[in-house]
């Protein structure tokens, strides 16, 4: 079984072992340079009767030359990932070095094909499907005409340039260096922390998901590798404390680091680190990938086409079918359906109204509040036992404060200066801080840009308290406190700064002062809970299929709350979650409050809120979608006008589908590929690794 494993494994990691950089190895060897110069295989699928039945009369066999795969690329794989790989599955040092040989004789058995792929590939009237910068078609000769430079490496780098793209170069060269400096700056950050007497031990706040992401296909022309001497470094951005001297330190080491398992050659000019023959084999490596890459996009666009509207429109159908029937069944269960819901996993009916999401935002009792109620005892008439007037009472002084204070003071400053927030405490002069500029500036993030933007978080919130920052940089923050009817004088003010339609609740007036909780049949009447309810309401009903659409009403509603959450929520598993928690009709898990207050805004559908509490302390729930009678397939049909509009269910069904079919196609195409060309193409010589193979024995 374990082989089974590794054979299976030896695909994917043709492209996980790649581009990676030196972090450590055990390897010894006595004359690393020497051995590590073997040769372990040998790749040319042109030799294969395969490749010469399927293209036959094709000069293809003179581009398709032999690919060496030397042993210092197997060790370059092992410290790159091989060594986690093998902690991952519990291999043996021989099931990893039977992996990474099948991977590499896999990755040049991608890259040969893709070559002739990209040479003879047609569109449907016969043209070339594939062209230079100029538009010409891809030639052998032009091919052979890029193989220029001093050393084979040189020239093997220069023919994989042919069939790039100047963007596709770019991206690869500029995610290498990336690469390297992030290797560097971990080395640095270590030499760093060794010298100063204090380390950061702050907690930090949870942040969004995809704080800081880069887009995939953004790239830097001007970025470059900093090894200390650098000036013009392009958008890199060295590490806090960074100096000359210690980035100078991280050099070093890390050159010490390869040149010690012989991945460095002697005599080489280590002041130009992009002359070095291991920069060189790692931008090899990375325009391999660039190659695969592209003809897997190739085999994706293919695929695509048949991904139809009338296709996607049968296939909602189907799934809403099938849930229809599995909830009425009780095959499929609803509550599993709901906690697993995201952009790739739709629950598009439920068996009945008042399923829903709600995001709780809990301001939480102090720890003496907490200790006060546990203490008191049931004096205030409640024959019952209970202490809901106490609590009552108590809630009144509970005082919440802004929780992001660490996005200023933790490993990363998040904060940056921007106009306050006209808030309602009288304090604007203070509040002058935001967050996440890079994901959230309309000059840094989205399409085009360096940085994706940050989604559902409308991101103008300002911190609530006073910020103060010394001569080096430092902050002191100190949180305004505020109670709740404060709290909710701010969700709505800024509720209503995003352009949206708030009907506001009145407070119960005797609230803290109220005695009886109890019906007239003498259980527990939770309506009598409720401090406060109010609601968004959009002007041409709620429209589910916009929640994830920048801009809309529907979206500005749930990234306010999403942002208020961050901000003021103690209950931190409720964070980063796709809509909130699951909220069903029937009994749940939930404390009674909580439960009866959130099927209440589950009932009452999208938009609505309550203030409870409980004895956790006030909650605040935002139903953000639910089912509700009349309305029980929210997200409607597939609509082609909606199919590039970000966000859109439209956009996301279409996405999800369209990756389920390529990514089966493009799989299935690079295995056949494997399976026909790998083992009859290469030539292997397992005893000039068989020392690696064995260091299971030498290590016993």
């Amino acid at each position: 079984m374990k082989h089974k494993t590794r054979a299976a494994l030896a695909i994917s990691l043709a492209s996980v072992m790649t581009c990676g950089l030196f972090a450590g190895c055990d390897l010894v060897t006595t004359d690393p340079k020497k051995d590590y110069e073997q040769v372990i295989a040998e790749v040319n699928i042109a030799k294969t009767d395969e490749f010469k039945t399927d293209y036959a009369g094709y000069d293809f066999d003179q581009v398709i030359q032999t690919e060496n795969i030397y042993k210092r690329d197997m060790v370059a794989s092992f410290v790159s990932s091989g060594s986690s790989v093998m902690s991952q599955y519990g291999w043996t040092y021989r099931d990893t070095f039977d992996a990474i040989k099948d991977s590499l004789i896999n990755r040049q058995v991608y890259v040969q094909y893709a070559k002739v792929y990209f040479l003879s590939a047609k569109n449907d009237d016969g043209s070339a499907m594939f062209t230079d910068e100029s538009g010409a078609p891809y030639t052998a000769a032009g091919y052979k005409a890029a193989l220029t430079g001093d050393t084979e490496l040189d020239k093997t780098i220069h023919g994989l340039e042919y069939f790039l793209t100047d963007e596709e170069e770019g991206k690869a060269l500029y995610s290498l260096r990336s690469s390297f400096n992030s290797s560097l700056d971990s080395i640095e950050e270590t030499i760093i922390d060794a010298d100063e007497e204090e380390s950061n031990s702050t907690t930090v706040r949870t942040t969004p998901t995809g704080i800081d992401t880069e887009n995939e296909d953004y790239y830097d022309p001007d970025y470059r590798i900093y090894t200390g001497t650098e000036t013009a470094l392009g958008s890199y951005e060295k590490v806090e404390n960074s100096t000359v001297y210690t980035r100078k330190q991280a050099y070093a080491r890390f050159l010490t680091n390869i040149r010690s398992s012989g991945l460095l050659d002697a005599g080489e000019d280590t002041t130009k680190v992009e002359g070095l023959s291991y920069f060189k084999r790692e931008l090899k490596s990375a325009y391999e990938s660039a190659v695969i890459t592209k003809m897997s996009d190739a085999f994706e666009e293919e695929a695509a086409k048949d991904v139809t509207n009338e296709w996607l429109q049968s296939k909602l159908d189907t799934i809403v079918k099938n849930q229809k029937d599995g909830f009425e069944a009780d095959t499929l269960s609803i509550d599993d359906a709901l906690d697993g819901m995201s952009d790739s996993s739709f629950v598009l009916t439920a068996p009945q109204a008042g399923y829903g999401f709600v995001i709780n935002i809990l301001l939480p009792f102090s720890a003496q509040q907490t200790q006060d109620l546990g203490d008191v005892e049931m004096d205030k008439g409640d024959t019952q036992g209970n202490k809901f007037a106490w609590r009552a009472s108590l809630l009144k002084n509970v005082l919440a404060t802004d929780q992001r204070g660490s996005w200023f003071t933790g490993e990363t400053d998040y904060s940056y200066e921007a106009e306050g927030y006209k808030g309602t405490l009288g304090n604007e002069a203070d509040r002058t801080y935001l967050f996440f500029e890079n994901s959230l500036s309309a000059d840094k993030s989205g399409e085009g840009k360096q940085y994706e933007a940050l989604k559902n978080y409308y991101g103008k919130y300002s911190y609530n308290g006073k910020v103060t920052k010394d001569s080096d940089g430092k902050y002191t923050v100190k949180p305004n406190k505020i109670d709740i009817d404060q709290f909710i004088a701010e969700m709505e003010d800024y509720l209503a700064s995003a352009g949206l339609n708030v009907t506001k609740g009145t407070p119960k007036s005797d609230y803290f002062t109220q005695t009886d909780f109890y019906g007239k049949d003498g259980k527990v009447d939770y309506s009598k809970f409720v401090y406060y309810e109010g609601k968004v309401n959009f002007a041409d009903g709620f429209k589910a299929k916009d929640i994830f659409v920048k801009d809309t009403p529907e979206n500005k509603a749930f990234s306010v709350i999403n942002e208020l959450s961050f901000a003021y929520n103690t209950d931190t598993a409720g964070l980063n979650s796709y809509l909130g928690y699951a909220v069903t009709p029937e009994k749940t898990d939930f404390v009674a409050e909580f439960e009866y207050a959130a099927q209440k805004v589950c009932a009452s559908g999208a938009g609505s809120y309550i203030v409870a509490p409980s004895d956790y302390g006030w909650h605040i729930i935002y139903c953000t979608f639910s089912f509700t009678e009349g309305n029980m397939e929210p997200f409607g049909n597939y609509d082609p006008a909606d199919k590039d509009v970000e966000g859109s269910f439209s956009n996301l069904f279409y996405e999800a589908q369209k990756a389920a079919a390529v990514s089966s196609y493009s799989s299935n195409k690079q295995t056949d590929i494997i399976n026909r060309f790998a083992a009859v193409s290469a030539t292997v010589y397992e005893d000039r690794y068989e020392d690696l193979s064995d260091l299971d024995t030498t290590n016993s």
